[in-house]
């Protein structure tokens, strides 16, 4: 009863484990998901700390390194700084800019 109790608890733990760390369909790798992940709050954290940006209306997406900004800003110069903001984060490869200027 007893291995029964901690066999049913530990594959519980286990499927937990494996949804929580689930790799999205082009990633390869659970460690590359942890990766985008990270540059990901960088990025918003960045943001969030900068005057010039609305860390609230620019959404961060990360795959591979590549960061996807979109949403809206309120100047060109507010797009131009997210973008710059981005590129700066480590371990960013590339900024892939869909903000949509909305005055």
């Amino acid at each position: 009863m007893k291995n029964t109790a901690a066999t049913l608890a530990l594959s519980g733990l286990l499927a937990f484990t494996a949804v929580g760390c689930a790799v999205t369909r082009d990633q390869s790798t659970v460690g590359e998901y942890v990766d985008d992940s990270a540059i990901t709050a960088r990025v918003k954290a960045k943001f969030a700390e900068d005057p010039t940006v609305s860390a609230m209306s620019i959404s961060v997406e990360t795959l591979r390194g590549v960061v996807q900004l979109s949403g809206f800003a309120k100047s060109a110069d507010e797009k131009a700084k997210a973008s710059s903001i981005a590129a700066s984060t480590s371990g960013v490869k590339s900024v892939k800019n869909d903000i949509v200027i909305r005055p």
